[in-house]
């Protein structure tokens, strides 16, 4: 076992149970905040997205398959664990050795991790992007979000959102001490993500400024004082944002969401409703947001384009024929 994968041990949690509080997190954060914390990171993202594609579980595979290095592995890892998305597992090859296995916490977040792939087909020029096939028809799908009560396309202008009186946006995500890897490193792999998602998701401010503007935050001062963000990081986020196509400025100075970035609501919806399930917050820190067609609240479900059934992780897989079967 290499000994990157020695700490990754401490904190490890069994498959299905809720995280624990983590030294040192933030008790009073938001349920959104704690997940833009975790999740708000390219390789954490690249991990996970390789535990579902190609059911990476070794500390080995995903350095090989990332390309990244063993000290930003373990410490991705270790955190992943200690939040409940990842057990370590023993086995026999020789020696014992660990691998990493998607607890059912883990598994649930297989929907906010195609609702990205969705966005990056609708609104990025990727060339090569897989094809989601739906087993249950047979056919090749586009997912679309719809209400899981009443079975309509939902979109965030059918939404409404109540925040809590504790849903504060400041000192959103938990302390992180690693380098932002977002910028500087374009390249992107048949599986990567491409450049626009990494802007909005590979980084923990950058999420939490797009979240914000879902909630109707327009201006520079507001998204300031919501978030608790230095004024020189805001602006390099909402500069690129605007580079970008995913927000516009109007002639009030206000920061409006594109087409392009109204799109982006169905993964904010997943993480959301993921968040608000499986993390623990404080009462009147909750966002309750409500399809206003039907009245009800947020249940985000991915249906099949084709036939309008419910896409359900094991009746899904991704194509990856045209690029050697991996």
């Amino acid at each position: 076992m290499s000994t990157k994968e020695l700490p990754v041990m401490a904190g490890a949690v069994k498959a299905g149970a809720r995280a624990p509080a983590a030294a040192g997190d933030d008790t009073d954060l938001s349920a959104i905040g704690r997940a833009l914390g975790i999740l708000g990171d390219r390789w954490v993202l690249l991990i996970l997205q390789r535990a579902f594609l190609l059911r990476v579980r070794t500390f080995a595979a995903w350095r090989d398959q990332l390309g990244i290095s063993e000290s930003v592995l373990a410490a991705r890892l270790k955190e992943l664990v200690r939040h409940g998305i990842l057990v370590p597992a023993a086995y026999r090859d020789g020696r014992t050795r660990f691998e990493y296995r998607l607890t059912e916490m883990g598994l649930r977040l297989w929907a906010f991790l195609v609702a990205i792939h969705s966005w990056e087909r609708d609104w990025a020029d990727r060339p090569g992007l897989l094809t989601l096939t739906h087993d249950t028809c047979g056919r090749p799908t586009r997912p679309y979000l719809a209400c899981e009560v009443c079975q309509e396309p939902m979109s965030a202008r059918d939404t409404h959102t109540d925040r809590g009186p504790l849903a504060t946006f400041s000192r959103i995500g938990m302390p992180r001490h690693h380098r932002r890897t977002v910028r500087g490193d374009h390249r992107t792999d048949f599986l990567g993500y491409c450049p626009h998602s990494m802007e909005i998701l590979g980084d923990r401010w950058s999420t939490t400024v797009l979240a914000a503007a879902f909630l109707g935050v327009r201006r520079f001062v507001d998204f300031q004082g919501e978030l608790g963000i230095a004024p020189s990081v805001l602006t390099d986020r909402l500069k690129r944002f605007v580079e970008l196509g995913v927000l516009h400025t109007d002639s009030y100075r206000l920061y409006r969401l594109t087409d392009k970035g109204l799109a982006f609501f169905e993964v904010f919806a997943f993480l959301t409703d993921w968040a608000q399930r499986e993390l623990p917050g404080p009462e009147g820190s909750g966002l309750t947001i409500t399809h206003k067609p039907c009245g009800a609240g947020l249940r985000p479900v991915l249906l099949c384009q084709v036939c309008d059934g419910a896409l359900e992780r094991r009746e899904v897989h991704f194509d990856m024929s045209a690029h050697g079967g991996r």
